[in-house]
């Protein structure tokens, strides 16, 4: 069975990397013993460095796992609370006054991302290009206080996203502990797991340490280049100097480590892990970070899947500019699967189906095939009412992705949005199917109805 997962694993990697939707590296495990493992592609934008089995990659998100096992490990030292108010330590955020180290853990204090919405990124640009350096941690203390963002909502009213509540960790396990966060990190954790490879990173400040640290590249005018030679995708360069939400580097191997690490109880106890594997309710009962078929809860720095066959499953996404990883653990049934991706993709659906595909493996299902938006779209669609959609539409404050408006180009339907990520973007439309359509670069769809779109459950209306 495991050699039939591993030829169906290399055959989905072979065919996403000829298909351009797969440039990285993979590791799948079961009871410790490596089964399916592999790279593809390059780890620099001159294709001259091949993708190897030991390259060093960073984890982006995946990176809080290891910020939450640094706060619980410092709690187990008596030297800090879960139950602790932030401003405890950040006297100055008065905005804050009930946020607790746990609803930073689980992402509901309310803090603002700044990765969020539309108008928040740019402070971090801005500061960074009037400022000419990469800021230290503190930058995401200064955000709180000086861009002008106050709280979304009451601590534990909603679970939001919030990569300014890990900082804001990182810091707090600095000064309780009276050493870097970086060295914490190697001390505490890497070290007695066995993580030779990984570190805490800055290389945009830094600089890169050797050749086999694999480069994040973004697609951009048909080339791939680094973020910080982009003409707009400045976001991760400008925050390169934050701790607790990212810039952990490791390889697959060391990856692996970490999760008999785990299951040893090496680093953290069994009892704390199941701390950590256990969402909290919010004030309306709900679970913290509950998602239809995606996830049953958010603890700290896992999300938590309980699947019918194979038990608790606790996994991370991370995504920042030309990179995507993925890293789950089947807790009751000792598996581990690790998975990164360093390219930007043309095709984001693509290389979603194929990420579902090896994903399906590791849980014992079948993969589906790869497939492209123009596979999916509708082959002869409606076109009548495409006229009708054409116009300009009303922007909606406080959302990632607006559209501003809908035009025809050489008979197929297209349309301008403002992206928080991207900037004022034009695309094609691909129909999916009635007055539904997609695009290729992202998994955003539109829905047309009577004089108005809908994108994300916000419904805009045409305004001429």
């Amino acid at each position: 069975m495991n050699s039939d997962k591993n030829l169906i694993m290399e055959n989905l990697a072979r065919e996403a990397h000829e298909r351009g939707v797969f440039n990285g590296i993979w590791l799948y495990a079961e009871n410790g013993t490596t089964v399916s493992k592999g790279a593809y592609g390059f780890r620099d934008a001159e294709d001259r460095l091949p993708m190897t089995e030991d390259g060093i990659f960073e984890l982006a998100s995946v990176s809080k796992q290891f910020c939450a096992a640094a706060i619980m490990i410092l709690v187990r030292e008596e030297k800090l609370s879960l139950e602790d108010k932030i401003v405890k330590f950040f006297p100055e955020l008065t905005a804050y006054p009930d946020v607790t180290v746990r609803h930073l853990l689980t992402h509901t204090g309310g803090v603002p991302d700044f990765y969020g919405q539309t108008d928040r990124a740019p402070w971090m640009v801005e500061t960074w290009l009037r400022e000419k350096t990469i800021a230290p941690n503190t930058i995401a203390l200064r955000f709180l206080l000086e861009s002008g963002e106050g709280p979304r909502f009451a601590p534990g009213e909603r679970h939001e996203y919030s990569n300014t509540g890990y900082c804001l960790l990182a810091e707090i396990a600095e000064r309780v502990s009276g050493e870097p966060f970086e060295d914490l990190l190697k001390t505490r954790i890497f070290d007695p797991a066995g993580m030779a490879s990984t570190s805490v990173r800055h290389i945009y400040r830094d600089g890169i340490p050797d050749d086999r640290y694999v480069r994040n590249l973004v697609l951009e005018d048909g080339k791939y280049v680094l973020p910080i030679d982009s003409k707009d995708e400045f976001e991760d360069v400008a925050t390169d100097g934050t701790n607790g939400n990212a810039h952990v580097y490791t390889t697959v191997s060391d990856m692996l480590a970490w999760d008999r690490a785990l299951r040893e109880g090496k680093v953290l106890t069994h009892a704390e892990q199941r701390i950590m594997y256990t969402a909290p309710r919010l004030s309306d009962g709900s679970l913290s970070g509950e998602f239809p078929d995606e996830l049953d809860g958010y603890g700290f720095g896992w999300g938590i899947l309980r699947d019918e066959k194979l038990g608790l499953l606790v996994n991370h996404s991370g995504g920042m500019s030309g990179l995507q990883t993925w890293f789950e653990r089947g807790v009751d049934a000792d598996r581990a699967f690790v998975l990164v991706n360093s390219r930007d993709c043309e095709d984001a659906r693509a290389h979603l189906s194929f990420f579902e595909g090896m994903v399906a493996v590791t849980r014992d299902g079948e993969p589906g095939p790869i497939q492209s938006i123009e596979e999916i779209a509708a082959g002869d669609p409606d076109r009548s009412l495409w006229q009708n959609f054409c116009g300009k539409y009303e922007c909606p404050e406080d959302t990632g992705f607006t559209v501003e408006e809908v035009f025809l180009k050489d008979g197929d339907l297209w349309a301008t949005a403002l992206s928080a990520e991207y900037g004022r973007i034009s695309f094609r439309l691909y129909p999916l199917g009635g007055n539904k359509f997609g695009r290729k670069g992202g998994f955003v769809e539109i829905e047309f109805g009577d004089g108005c779109l809908t994108v994300d459950e916000v419904t805009s209306k045409k305004t001429n």
